[in-house]
């Protein structure tokens, strides 16, 4: 099979397995904020109903560095296509059955657990599924096109967050009683279609050229998440500083936001999931372009301009909502936010994160490292901020400032230690690339055979 033509397998197999997993955990996130904290999480105080949502939805995210190491391990020892369907069915039948969890009401406090226990699920399927994609995508492509097809995983988080608020803006417009019994429930039941389209295409696929040569020569690690400590440490703390900031960001503009403008500036219902949707279309389309804007002038410039970008934004944002309280308002805000802040810095990551690691370790380290700063940012951003937000009394400045802190401290600490990696092989980095502290590789790019464990 030819290049082009596995790429034409390749990219709709990681656009829409990465969609699945977003669509799964940006319809749980929005649901939380409208649904959760009233029918599972009752409570007399709004903030601690929110609360609680909230912290069932970050429980999922704590969860995913578990997901990464172990399916991450699965994909580095017996192949990236089979970790690609297990991940799937896992996140997606948990998602499926979320439908059917009856409310406080009719249960008790069998309600919040058999949410939690479904999360968790979802979390540890999740936890492998981006970087499976991106991995899978940046293996598959030419080496002057990573940039671009490491794209692909990232423009499915929109499109399953596209199609996430799409569907709860939709489901929102019911009446409330209605909405509240059974009308969130049909999202949930409907991404089955989406697992059966997901499997069918990805069990379609052929391993990567990358593992398919590692097999080969008996290069396969036993312990692979020792080894990345042992011998790729340094990217694993450049991988999680840049994923951490960019998350913080994400979820700030994408779960927070609707709970704030609901609950604190009482905006309708609809009036987050519908900003978000029209966001979300146009971030679909920047990521490919800023990844591609990296395949010509490096990794570096295009995540470093992003960080920076979401920095100085912070601020800009809240004063655009807060100012107008309307429907254009938050959307042109986020528009900005997402499309050009995130966007450049989610971009350009699934190349980044791929030729950070030798292929040996190259999912589990992505996985691992990349499952650390979302659990952190993911799971405590809503849970921070809407807590800062009570703190103030209802202000957003101490929000933006978190946000600033973000990308000062972390993102961009990340990005001036952090290599430049566009022309890598993706074989095995040389030890000029690795630097001299992590290098266990000739100058030729061939592996130490002490290294080698069949």
């Amino acid at each position: 099979m030819t290049a082009s033509s596995s790429m034409r397998r390749v990219v709709p197999a990681a656009l829409i397995g990465s969609a699945l997993e977003w669509y799964d955990f940006y319809l749980y996130a929005s649901v939380s904020a409208l649904v959760f904290n009233k029918i599972i999480f009752p409570s007399g105080n709004a903030f601690v109903s929110t609360l609680a949502a909230f912290a069932t939805l970050a429980l999922g995210y704590f969860v995913r560095p578990l997901g990464g190491v172990l399916f991450g391990r699965m994909g580095d020892r017996l192949g990236r296509k089979r970790v690609l369907v297990i991940t799937l069915l896992v996140m997606g039948g948990a998602t499926v059955l979320m439908a059917a969890v009856p409310s406080y009401a009719q249960a008790g406090v069998w309600s919040p657990i058999s949410l939690l226990v479904l999360r968790l699920i979802q979390g540890l399927g999740a936890g492998a599924e981006f970087g499976s994609s991106a991995v899978l995508s940046v293996e598959h492509a030419r080496p002057h096109r990573r940039g671009l097809h490491g794209a692909w995983p990232a423009s499915g988080v929109y499109l399953g967050l596209l199609l996430a608020s799409g569907a709860v803006s939709l489901v929102a417009m019911l009446p409330r009683e209605d909405f509240l019994t059974w009308g969130w429930r049909l999202p949930f039941a409907a991404s089955i279609v989406v697992i059966a389209v997901a499997m069918f295409i990805r069990l379609r696929l052929h391993e990567t050229p990358a593992f398919q040569k590692i097999n080969q020569t008996q290069q396969v690690m036993r312990t692979p998440l020792r080894e990345v400590f042992t011998h790729e440490r340094k990217s694993v703390f450049v991988l999680i500083g840049t994923q951490t900031a960019q998350s913080v960001m994400a979820y700030l503009f994408l779960t927070f936001i609707t709970a704030y403008v609901t609950g604190t500036l009482h905006m309708d219902d609809s009036a987050g999931p519908f900003a978000v949707t029209i966001a979300a279309l146009a971030t679909l389309v920047t990521l490919p372009l800023f990844g591609a804007l990296s395949d010509k002038i490096g990794r570096r410039p295009v995540l470093l301009f992003g960080t920076v970008f979401c920095g100085v934004f912070a601020f800009p944002f809240f004063w655009i909502v807060d100012g107008t309280q309307s429907r254009a308002g938050l959307t042109v805000a986020l528009l900005i936010g997402l499309g050009v802040g995130v966007g450049a810095m989610f971009g350009p990551q699934g190349a980044y994160f791929a030729e950070l690691f030798s292929a040996r370790v190259r999912l589990t380290g992505l996985t691992f490292s990349r499952e650390i700063g979302g659990a952190v940012a993911g799971g405590l951003t809503p849970i921070i901020a809407i807590s800062l937000v009570e703190a103030t009394g209802g202000k957003s400045w101490a929000v933006a400032l978190f946000a600033v802190l973000a990308c000062a401290l972390l993102g961009l600490p990340a990005m001036l230690f952090g290599p430049e990696t566009l022309g890598r092989s993706l074989l095995a980095p040389t030890k000029q690339e690795l630097d001299a502290s992590t290098g266990t590789f000739t100058d030729e790019g061939e592996p130490d055979p002490g290294r080698v464990a069949v």
